[in-house]
């Protein structure tokens, strides 16, 4: 399988470091939408067939491989069967939670979570919230879904003023995603996330995966830590919903199963 190329210089000369080095290398994905077709529910996600195998051939050549996430750790490594990849490392809830070799560590849920999950429906009913609005407790934020209403674009639309102006009031951020738009605190989101992993992990070059405006933030981090002489390469999982994160990158590939190929022909090429 052929290791395809990043389209800018940056991204180039990231994927060169992580080919020359890969013990000191991180290479981190988000799951849905990336290691994960999007479907309708987010609990009927499950982990492109490909995904673990690459995932695994990685652990044994990359210095680090994670999985970074809006939803909480154990869901992701159960709905993906990313257990049996050998020191995975999962931060979910946009960092503010980990899970490694089995074990869980979490961060309490913050007040204003609560208080948005109580006024949630008072908002939606006033707002005249269509049919197949529903709404994701993820703990430590919640996630107000369009994508099973008739016009999924429209009810986001419809929904953006009103869940913007609750998140204001609690101090929360209303970020928006792939027919969703998610009240969480602010400054927590995968940038953070990944900064503070590559940091801890030493690493000396870093590749991150991602299809929607939630990792526009990982990519954002790629770009700073190139500036501060990590060289990096952010990939984008393509898809028509979220045509920015695609803009953003160094690489494109053909959605979730694009990027199985890439990890895969990567661990490839590092096997060699």
């Amino acid at each position: 399988m052929t290791l395809p190329r990043p389209a800018t210089a940056e991204g180039r000369a990231g994927l060169d470091a992580l080919l020359a080095d890969p013990g000191h290398g991180l290479v981190a994905a988000d799951f849905d939408g990336t290691l994960a077709p999007i479907v309708a529910r987010p609990a009927d996600a499950r982990a492109h067939p490909g995904a673990v195998p690459a995932l695994t051939a990685l652990a044994g050549a990359v210095g680090t491989v994670a999985v970074i996430t809006g939803r909480p750790a154990a869901d992701a490594v159960a709905l993906g069967g990313l257990g049996t990849v050998p020191g995975l490392i999962v931060l979910g809830h946009y960092g503010g939670q980990r899970w490694q070799d089995g074990e869980t560590a979490d961060e309490p849920a913050p007040p204003a979570v609560a208080a948005a999950r109580d006024a949630l429906p008072g908002v939606l009913r006033r707002a005249a919230a269509p049919d197949g609005t529903w709404v994701e407790d993820k703990v430590h934020a919640v996630a107000v879904h369009t994508r099973g209403t008739a016009d999924p674009r429209a009810a986001l639309d419809r929904l953006r003023e009103p869940l913007g102006e609750l998140a204001a009031g609690l101090g929360l951020a209303a970020e928006p995603g792939r027919f969703v738009i998610e009240l969480r605190p602010p400054g927590v989101d995968k940038g953070t996330a990944l900064t503070l992993l590559a940091g801890e992990r030493a690493a000396r070059s870093v590749l991150f995966c991602g299809d929607d405006l939630g990792d526009l933030p990982a990519f954002a981090a790629v770009r700073r830590l190139r500036a501060g002489g990590v060289p990096g390469c952010a990939v984008a999982s393509a898809s028509a919903e979220s045509p920015r994160v695609a803009e953003a990158a160094d690489l494109v590939v053909a959605g979730p199963g694009g990027v199985v190929d890439l990890l895969t022909a990567l661990a490839g090429r590092l096997g060699n």
